[in-house]
């Protein structure tokens, strides 16, 4: 029911209520059958199913597939379960660390069910009783006070003065003014933020008094429908997500050919040229089939899911330290491809602070002791003022030019007042003087004010108002409120002696001082940070409760829109089609009056034309647009407890530049995460290589003790240090890349490719030589110096390639910036290789053989030349590029 278009009766009578509330039984009833004023409990996530959720994951399914197939091969032939555990401890440890770092979006009905007010004061059975605020149901009749947070949706039945706070459902940082009197139904429905005859669960009363009856509670109120779009909104996948399982698929097909391939050609060899006369078919098969799936195996990089994982660690351990507080992993991934942020204005690109930012007096002392000392906001320890946000603007004025309230207050103590009134639109304070007399202080809308002046003050003087001033005056006024401020007009009267009762009636005759102008101003690093956005290709979107005129002005101050016609409010949204407004989104840079499903909608019209969209906000009401966001931003300060659990970032000083801060962070791991698994397959990929010819040419490479120790020693290893790698020099001037593009995109596919056929090469290279020193002679047969130097140039190239994956098309000698857990990894890596060549037991264990000095260096030269290889296409790609 719109209750707002009801008259106060009949909104009693469809309640079944009085104006004396209800009985005591009769509540109880309707307690019993409709349940209780509070949210409804979502099913809590167990550990076992995000246990779950994480080995799910394409690329982990693949390695425990690969385990399986290991230990069952690992059994037929006797030999060593190792490859099984390493894989299991990868999986266990990438398990482990998404857990830990990703929360239960569940919390958040939690913190929505915390925001009610814990207990009520009621009209029962004719009389005032307090209850529990979930014991209340439609009908009752509430009172409201100043301080109060409303219990439940209600539309008032009285009211003097009353303004309630409801920024957190909104976004309207000014307390709205409320009234009892029915709306006028123009066939349109009207806001929320401006039904000023109902209040709802989750705003408080700042100032004056009310009663209301009660319409709706529990899941049925406003911020219940918030709860339940919390629930039901929609997590998709994110980019990172998507390649990750793209990749797992394109592995997953060249590990099944990669097995049937070798199956085939050990039976083909067996049929031709059997290794050994007399072999049965049943030992061929079964050798044919250990030697296809070690291969395979071998091709899984193992360590390619924990090295994302670790990487995404430390990136969200580095964004901490800059105030961007991660609660799920993959968002950090996602921020760095976000082209679109629809931010909340208030608190988020203003201060959420009202503040005096223009004055039109001639005297502005006079002017701010009059405006302080009409009003009902005073200055704490602290010396901040707080009350009614707008009082308070002026207090904080006052306190800024010299003139502190308290010091105000003594020498003018205030013996008489009319409270503020919305149909008079004016306050009034009357004051001792010091030297007798009184003074009668007079604030409110400017309009109302200067039509109770009859004289103005200028210069110590005070001269009648004229038509010209009077004129003058009005188009001040106009003026600042083109400039969205909000105006405050002052004006006094002096009295000889206090008159016996102060009335709306002494609000004549007034002497005219001045105009002062307020907004909630524009956080300080806004700017700049909004300019940085733009430079990296990212629009920011404003999206706010608040008055569409004065988002306007501060939209097109920032620069987010250019022309006024970008702007539009919820209620005209509500007249454009789905399909029209999704046509129509990129038109629009500005949206007020919203309601929280607009935000919504707003935020789905962007994604489904494919961009990547952030959504920034601290009240309630941003919940359900900043769960349904790619990436979710919630406010660590002033954000609620709602929103801060359904956010997948959380920024913990409220500054919009930490978005940017982030957005850079987000496209450096980005980077990084590429890097690595460029790294890795190139890596994987020359194992195979080598593997697979030395396999049809009849001779023994590597043994797959030889591919884990590189897997996890000589890749894994470089590969985290190159999560460390710094961000290169453009990575905040490029556009936000293409969530569409697939993982090899840019040329990576390619570079993978001659990579991994380069160290092949060098490997083999390494092999036959070693083989020529051992037997004297070029032969293709098996060799322990071969496969001793062939492991040392493996490793050794890998090691050295990691250096060439400090910038993809970047030559490593323009790179300005040391990455010195690189060189840690090589340094460490370069002692183990060496050891298991030259300790002995070691040795014995990985069946290598001692190799001369003159051996190794050759090795390690073979090694080397990945380096100049690889600048010397970078260098042919950057002039391909430049062209």
């Amino acid at each position: 029911m719109k209750h707002y278009f009801m008259e106060k009766d009949e909104v009693l009578r469809a309640t079944g209520s009085t104006a004396n509330g209800l009985t005591s039984s009769e509540a109880e009833q309707r307690l019993v059958k409709h349940g209780p004023n509070k949210l409804e409990e979502s099913k809590k996530t167990t550990l076992s199913e995000r246990i779950l959720a994480q080995i799910s994951d394409p690329m982990v399914l693949v390695l425990m597939a690969a385990a399986v197939i290991s230990a069952i091969t690992a059994k037929l032939s006797g030999e060593s379960l190792s490859d099984v555990f390493i894989i299991l401890f990868v999986v266990v440890l990438n398990t482990a660390l998404g857990v830990i770092q990703e929360s239960k979006a569940e919390a958040a009905i939690d913190a929505l069910k915390k925001m009610a007010a814990a207990t009520s004061k009621v009209m029962r059975d004719g009389r005032i009783v307090h209850i529990k605020s979930e014991e209340l149901v439609v009908g009752d009749v509430v009172l409201l006070e100043a301080g109060d947070a409303v219990p439940a949706d209600g539309r008032l039945i009285s009211c003097v003065s009353l303004k309630v706070e409801e920024a957190a459902l909104t976004g309207e940082s000014v307390p709205v003014e409320k009234t009892d009197a029915v709306l006028e139904d123009s066939g349109t429905d009207i806001p929320l933020g401006d039904r000023v005859n109902m209040v709802y669960m989750g705003s408080s009363v700042v100032y004056g008094r009310g009663k209301m009856v009660v319409t709706a509670t529990g899941m049925n109120t406003e911020m219940g429908k918030i709860a339940n779009a919390i629930t039901t909104a929609q997590e998709g996948e994110t980019p990172l997500q998507k390649k990750m399982a793209q990749l797992s698929r394109i592995l997953t097909v060249l590990v099944l050919g990669i097995c049937v391939i070798m199956f085939g050609i050990s039976l083909l060899r067996h049929f031709i040229s059997p290794a050994t006369p007399g072999t049965g078919l049943a030992d061929t098969l079964l050798s044919s089939f250990m030697l296809a799936v070690s291969l395979a195996v071998a091709a899984v990089p193992e360590g390619l899911v924990a090295v994302i994982t670790i990487v995404l660690s430390i990136g969200v351990t580095k964004m901490a330290k800059r105030n961007a507080i991660i609660r799920k992993l993959t968002a950090v991934e996602t921020l760095g491809c976000t082209q679109i942020i629809c931010t909340d204005k208030t608190g988020t690109l203003t201060q959420n602070k009202m503040t005096v930012v223009e004055c039109s007096a001639f005297d502005e002392k006079l002017l701010a002791s009059s405006l302080a000392l009409c009003s009902d906001a005073e200055l704490n320890e602290q010396g901040h003022a707080e009350g009614d946000p707008t009082q308070a603007a002026v207090v904080n004025f006052a306190k800024k030019i010299g003139l502190p309230k308290n010091e105000l207050t003594a020498r003018y103590p205030r013996v008489a007042e009319i409270p503020f009134d919305s149909e008079r639109k004016l306050m009034t304070t009357l004051h001792k003087k010091p030297g007798g007399g009184f003074i009668q202080h007079t604030t409110g809308a400017p309009d109302v004010v200067i039509s109770k002046c009859t004289k103005y003050y200028e210069n110590g003087c005070v001269f009648p108002l004229t038509e010209e001033k009077r004129q003058f005056f009005i188009s001040e006024n106009k003026r600042m409120a083109a400039k969205a401020l909000r105006v405050l007009a002052a004006a006094y009267r002096e009295w000889e002696t206090q008159p016996p009762l102060l009335s709306s009636e002494d609000e004549s005759d007034l002497t005219f001082i001045g105009l002062a102008g307020m907004m909630d101003p524009v956080r300080d690093e806004v700017p700049a940070a909004i300019e940085q956005c733009r430079t990296a290709g990212i629009r920011p979107v404003m999206i706010t409760g608040d008055h569409i005129d004065t988002a306007t002005a501060i939209a097109m101050q920032l620069g987010i829109i250019n022309d006024p016609s970008q702007a539009i409010t919820g209620a005209m949204l509500d007249e454009i089609s789905d399909e029209d407004f999704v046509n129509n989104v990129e038109h629009y840079g500005v949206y007020a009056r919203v309601k929280p499903e607009h935000k919504s909608r707003i935020v789905n019209a962007w994604r489904s034309r494919g961009y990547v969209t952030a959504m920034t906000g601290d009240g309630v009401n941003d919940a359900p647009s900043i769960k349904n966001a790619d990436i979710g931003i919630g406010m660590g300060i002033t954000g609620t407890d709602v929103t801060k659990n359904v956010a997948d970032m959380i920024l913990a000083d409220d500054n919009f530049a930490t978005i940017v801060a982030a957005v850079e962070e987000g496209r450096r791991i980005y980077d990084n995460i590429r890097k690595a698994i460029q790294f890795l397959l190139s890596s994987n990929l020359s194992e195979v290589i080598s593997i697979f010819i030395a396999t049809i040419f009849g001779f023994t490479i590597l043994k797959p003790a030889h591919i884990l120790f590189i897997n996890l020693i000589t890749d894994s290893l470089p590969a985290i240090a190159l999560g460390m790698e710094k961000g290169e020099a453009d990575i905040m001037k490029r556009k936000p890349r293409d969530p569409k593009e697939g993982i090899f995109s840019g040329g990576m596919g390619f570079s993978i490719f001659y990579q991994g056929v380069m160290v092949a090469v060098l490997t083999l290279a390494a092999y036959f030589i070693g083989e020529r020193i051992e037997n004297g002679a070029w032969r293709i047969a098996n060799s322990n110096d071969g496969m001793t130097m062939a492991f040392l140039t493996m490793s050794m190239a890998e090691i050295f390639h990691s250096y060439n994956m400090r910038s993809q098309y970047g030559s490593i000698f323009g790179i300005k910036k040391h990455n010195f857990y690189l060189f840690g990894s090589m340094l460490l890596s370069f002692i183990l290789t060496a050891a298991v060549i030259y300790i002995p037991f070691l040795r014995n264990a990985f069946g290598f053989t001692h190799i001369s000095p003159a051996e190794y260096v050759t090795a390690l030269t073979l090694a080397i030349l990945v380096i100049p290889v690889v600048e010397l296409v970078k260098l042919l790609q950057r002039r391909n590029r430049k062209a």
